[in-house]
């Protein structure tokens, strides 16, 4: 792994050196186990307590901080030490896995598909008919992309997912191991004669740019039409998007949280881990759901709820109190 001053790290993060230490800095490293060499970070008021229990000799903190480095140690000040701590952890990373050849011999790639410069592609991977791969895309081994689907330039694709027939992935974005794009929706209806009744899904998926989808991720094809996430949305492990569901940009999906078929999101939504979103709901813009939450109707921009079924969080948060009053009074 490389090594930098502090001085080195200040000229990427443009912040303010406070202290002195003159030893190189070898990895960063949360604050209670980092050692003598290692950088760590102060990102919040109520963690300047543990600073002088331990031993990094730099953090990165934010310009508020109450507290002095001591001796031999320092901080860089910044204006977000969250947002510095990315900036560190790049510098840190190690390089990716490394592709001997660009394209693996045994990968299966049809004879029409479209190869952009810098393309790379693992062992065992399979290409369908008429496939477009744009710049610098990168395919990790045992991928699988069907007919007629699209990659945008500089996207990752990790090993074991799974994009189905005509789904299109914007530019920037990442998909972690085993996400499956394009299955078919969950469509079934009861008929007397043959029980369940599978519905034909024909749409497809879209995925717009610097979109990340965590591991084991689900996002289905449209009955009609497409399943849509917008530029910037991120989601995690775990997640199921139902058919026709419709997110806008820069929405956040905690792991095992799920849409059900045709939800709309607005831009910035935020849902919380193990949430669950009744079909054909509308969630506007900004608004946020508490992990474990079920909604069942829509929510106004800008409204966070929590519960089950999911209310207003200040209306969940007083009945959570007056029912722990009650069980509490209950026992006496």
């Amino acid at each position: 792994m490389n090594s930098f001053t502090i001085q080195e790290i200040n000229d990427v993060l443009c912040g303010e050196i406070v202290g002195c230490i003159s030893k190189k800095i070898t990895a960063p490293e949360q604050l209670e186990t980092a050692t003598e060499t290692e950088i760590s970070f102060i990102g919040n008021k109520k963690y300047e307590k543990f600073w002088e229990g331990s031993k990094a000799c730099v953090a990165v903190v934010n310009q508020d901080i109450a507290i002095e480095p001591g001796e031999n140690r320092a901080f860089i000040k910044v204006k977000n030490a969250d947002l510095a701590m990315s900036q560190v952890l790049n510098l840190f990373a190690p390089s990716t896995p490394v592709f001997k050849v660009d394209i693996h011999p045994t990968a299966v790639i049809d004879d029409t598909v479209s190869i952009g410069n810098g393309v790379k592609i693992g062992a065992g991977c399979y290409i369908g008919p008429n496939v477009v791969l744009a710049e610098n895309v990168t395919i990790y081994p045992n991928v699988t992309i069907l007919d007629e689907c699209s990659i945008g330039k500089n996207t990752t694709i990790w090993s074991g997912t799974v994009i189905r027939e005509r789904c299109h992935v914007g530019a920037y974005c990442i998909l972690h191991p085993n996400c499956t794009i394009g299955a078919d929706g969950f469509g079934f209806r009861p008929c007397p004669e043959k029980g369940l009744v599978k519905i034909p899904q024909i749409g497809n998926v879209i995925i717009g740019n610097g979109v990340e989808i965590g591991a084991n991720s689900c996002v289905d094809r449209g009955k009609f039409s497409s399943t849509i996430l917008g530029d910037g949305c991120k989601i995690d492990n775990l997640v199921q998007i139902g058919h026709n569901s419709k997110l806008g940009k820069f929405c956040i999906m905690a792991g095992n949280s799920g849409l059900a078929g045709s939800v709309t999101l607005g831009n910035g939504v935020i849902i919380g881990g193990s949430a669950s979103i009744k079909d054909h709901t509308t969630i506007g813009d900004g608004a946020i759901v508490g992990a474990g939450s079920g909604v069942a109707g829509d929510i106004e921009a800008g409204k966070t709820v929590l519960g089950y079924p999911a209310i207003d969080a200040r209306d969940a948060l007083k009945q959570w109190a007056i029912l722990k009053r009650l069980v509490r009074d209950s026992n006496k």
